[in-house]
């Protein structure tokens, strides 16, 4: 049985200045949205890898998921289209960062 909660640190940019690499975040694991909220979602082309994403709006076909930052690079939505609901794997709940970090906040 999956904890209803897993935790996953920020690895890239596309996030910024919403998320930072090094930040963690506490997701609840759920399929229940809503726009607006970011999300924990597994990659349509490559499932292996978790991608973290503001969900923008539902469509037909699933999430339609954009960064905060696309200037970085950022695989989102404008390019891999609405990521299907089965792929959404929770809502994160909090962020947090290791304590020698919190002194630059």
């Amino acid at each position: 049985m999956h904890s209803p909660l897993v935790r996953v640190a920020v690895a890239e940019h596309s996030m910024e200045p919403v998320l930072w690499p090094g930040d963690w975040l506490l997701v609840r694991r759920t399929r229940q949205i809503r726009p607006g909220q970011i999300v924990l979602a597994r990659h349509p082309g490559r499932p292996e890898m978790l991608i973290v994403k503001r969900a923008a709006r539902r469509e037909a076909s699933g999430w339609w998921l954009e960064s905060a930052n696309p200037a970085a690079g950022a695989v989102d939505s404008a390019r891999f289209g609405a990521v299907p609901d089965t792929l959404i794997e929770g809502r994160v709940l909090l962020r947090y960062w290791p304590l020698r970090r919190a002194h630059r906040r």
